[in-house]
């Protein structure tokens, strides 16, 4: 028996996602949790295994579609079977009237049934008929995903054929119906140009051109302008004297035979400080502000589609070799967008390595639900005086924003210092 599966709610919060990449076809045997296809929510991409054994009959969406939770993603039936089509739901009491019928009107309190407002998953859309005697039969069968490539595209199906199994109309025959429409002439548009526009033959050829942000651009725009609206910034600059860091960083790496990442030090570094000034690792709800028994640190990971935040959990538990696992694993999935949804958010402080794109100073945003964010640039070296003396040294940008509503300039300067202590002396926090 052909069984039908939805979209489930894979990440809190998750209404919709967009189909990356198929791993099967229709036709394929599939076995009970093998992998059927990739999907791409808000932060990740991951994958998504049959629920059931059996034959894949038919695919709920193409490359690039975007299914909403609850929708049709795969049908899985057993060898041999073909996707039969689904009978037509019963037609509402009011929903056709024979011209000598009269509408009903009313009952107190409750409107009349409107016309058009099936259920998606119950929905038929019928051919256009004068005759109330019109067979039950001649419902047109397709998927939800198809239905609504056919609404965003004005392509009536009644006047679409439909090559699936049982005349089902499949997304390539809605498809086929719009492309036959890119040969149809435009209707002629006056050209409008501002006053001074040059006309010369060059500028004729200048185009603009428009794309839809992905869907991790589009996030992250919806998040930044949430953070920036809500939460008062101040944003705080240094420079630390990085000498004392940078050599026990290369003196750990020659020890453990591995690269330390700059961020495993950071995070050390930070840990003394948040347990010394715990509402820098809060987050305000109302009235009241949350201090987090954890230190969940997020940091910035910068990759092809857009910066990321994953998430060290209990990061004051862990050793500088932990973080720098932990962070090289964070790096690696985040780019190649394999991390799990509960690694991308729910941090309770976050830093960013600007330094590692060459970034100096910086005005860091605030992550919505935190209360603070540390920015470090790329250490170089400067002139600096130190004991009267002028001396060359590694020089390190630092730049803190954190919520004004919760911490005060003062306390702001005192955090900062004492991570800034911590850095340019890690036996500090290395003891």
């Amino acid at each position: 028996m052909a069984r039908e599966f939805k979209l489930p709610d894979i990440g809190e919060g998750l209404t919709e996602a967009e189909i990356v990449r198929w791993l099967v076809a229709e036709g394929d045997h599939v076995d009970a949790d093998q992998p059927i296809v990739e999907v791409e929510t808000d932060k990740a991409v991951v994958e998504i295994p049959s629920p059931y054994a059996g034959v894949v009959l038919e695919l709920g969406g193409a490359e690039g579609d975007v299914i909403e939770v609850g929708e049709i993603i795969v049908v899985i039936g057993e060898t041999g079977e073909q996707l039969e089509s689904q009978p037509e739901p019963e037609e509402p009491a009011e929903r056709v009237f024979a011209p000598s019928q009269e509408r009903p009107a009313p009952s107190s309190g409750f409107p009349s049934p409107i016309v058009g407002t099936l259920s998606e998953e119950a929905e038929t859309i019928e051919p256009p008929s004068t005759s109330p005697a019109a067979e039950p039969d001649q419902g047109i069968k397709a998927l939800p995903i198809v239905r609504k490539l056919a609404r965003d595209n004005d392509v009536d199906l009644s006047t679409v054929e439909g090559s699936g199994p049982h005349g089902r109309i499949t997304r390539e025959d809605v498809e086929t119906v719009i492309a036959a429409r890119v040969g149809e002439p435009a209707a002629p548009a006056a050209e409008q140009r501002p006053a001074g526009f040059p006309s010369d033959a060059k500028s004729e050829r200048r185009v603009d051109q428009r794309s839809t942000m992905s869907r991790l651009r589009r996030t992250i725009a919806a998040n930044m302008s949430k953070s920036w609206a809500e939460i008062p910034h101040v944003t705080t600059f240094d420079d630390i004297d990085a000498t004392r860091l940078l050599e026990v960083r290369e003196a750990l790496g020659e020890r453990h035979g591995e690269k330390i990442p700059i961020e495993a030090l950071v995070i050390r570094a930070l840990v003394p400080a948040l347990e010394a000034f715990p509402e820098f690792n809060a987050t305000l709800e109302g009235d009241d502000l949350v201090l987090h028994g954890s230190q969940d640190i997020g940091i910035a990971v910068d990759t092809p589609d857009g910066l990321l935040v994953a998430v060290i959990w209990d990061a004051g538990s862990k050793s500088v070799l932990e973080l720098a696992s932990e962070v090289r694993r964070l790096g690696d999935g985040g780019k190649e967008r394999r991390l799990a949804p509960d690694e991308l958010g729910g941090q309770s402080f976050t830093i960013s390595n600007i330094g590692a794109v060459g970034g100096g100073h910086g005005t860091p945003i605030v992550p919505y639900g935190t209360v603070g964010i540390l920015s470090v640039g790329r250490a170089r070296d400067k002139a600096i005086v130190y004991d009267g003396d002028l001396v060359i040294a590694s020089v390190m940008p630092l730049s803190l924003s954190y919520d004004h509503r919760v911490v005060d300039g003062a306390q702001g300067r005192r955090f900062m210092a004492m991570v800034m202590e911590n850095l340019e002396e890690p036996a500090l926090f290395l003891a």
